[in-house]
């Protein structure tokens, strides 16, 4: 019965609410028609919109196609010319230049050869040079009139009797090569006595300035300093300003004074080598002293003193 009740209510109450239901329904079936509506003006705007892109790309696809055609023409000239230029350049400059390498190569070895035969010819006037003073000597000897037969007395030597003249037993070329070689083997007083004879015999060569050298630098090696110094000093006033020991004499003699404790004097000399011979490699040694001493090498370029004119040491 209860069951039977509850039945009879809902059939009763279910035309009320069918009308509302209907409403609802057809409202929904609206939203429906209007989505629909709008997903198909949506997709139709999408196949526009691919459409005018699909375009777009197909004709940057072209575009980039017709780039690279003209690329490639280009590449292809711009070959063609480089070659072309290429085969200029070996033509008009690359022939010439090797000519004129090989050129500078031919006028470079052929001045070595003049180096060379400049150098031979040197040592050759060198040697015919000694040869000469060695002729004139002899001619000397033999123009002297022989000296008077001494008179003895009980000392069995006539009173007033000139010396005897000592004359060369050698020539100038051995004699320098000797006192070389000796002097290079460490034999260092025999070489000073064999300097000190070419000085005596043939003080008037071209080797005599380089004699002096060595006995004044004989004298330093051995620490004869004060010796050494005037030897030196020698060699800087009595032989030519343009001899080739001249840098060397100036350097040792600075050297020498430097150990003799004249610092300041030794300096000076060090001062004079840098401005009279700057590009000597004795001009870089002689600035490491002077840097050495706390000092500045002078300006390079500097007038040499007029020869002859130097200090005592």
């Amino acid at each position: 019965m209860k069951y039977r009740y509850f039945g009879v209510i809902a059939l009763l109450a279910l035309p009320a609410f069918a009308p509302a239901a209907s409403r609802e329904i057809q409202e929904l079936q609206r939203d429906v028609g209007l989505l629909q509506e709008q997903v198909k003006a949506l997709q139709a705007s999408q196949n526009e919109k691919f459409a005018v892109l699909s375009a777009s790309v197909q004709q940057a696809i072209d575009n980039a196609r017709d780039a690279g055609k003209s690329a490639a023409v280009i590449q292809s000239s711009v070959d063609q010319n480089l070659r072309g230029l290429q085969t200029n350049l070996e033509g008009k400059v690359v022939g010439p230049v090797i000519a004129v390498g090989a050129r500078m190569e031919s006028m470079s070895n052929d001045f070595r050869n003049l180096q060379n035969a400049v150098s031979d010819l040197t040592s050759i006037i060198n040697k015919l040079q000694a040869q000469l003073t060695d002729l004139n000597n002899a001619v000397k000897v033999l123009q002297a009139p022989p000296p008077p037969p001494p008179v003895t007395t009980g000392s069995g030597i006539a009173p007033g009797t000139p010396p005897t003249i000592e004359t060369p037993t050698v020539s100038a070329t051995d004699l320098y090569t000797n006192a070389q070689r000796d002097r290079s083997s460490g034999k260092l007083d025999l070489a000073l006595n064999e300097f000190s004879d070419y000085l005596k015999w043939y003080g008037n060569t071209d080797l005599a300035a380089n004699a002096q050298f060595y006995i004044a630098y004989i004298h330093y090696s051995q620490g004869n300093y004060d010796d050494a110094l005037r030897e030196f000093d020698l060699v800087l006033e009595k032989y030519p300003s343009d001899n080739n020991k001249i840098p060397d004499a100036l350097f040792y003699k600075g050297m020498t004074l430097t150990r003799l404790g004249k610092r300041t004097a030794g300096a000076e000399e060090f001062k004079e080598l840098y401005k009279r011979f700057p590009n000597h490699d004795l001009s870089r040694q002689a600035c490491s002293q002077l840097k050495e001493m706390g000092l500045h090498c002078a300006t390079a370029g500097a007038a040499a003193p007029k020869a002859g004119v130097r200090r005592k040491g």
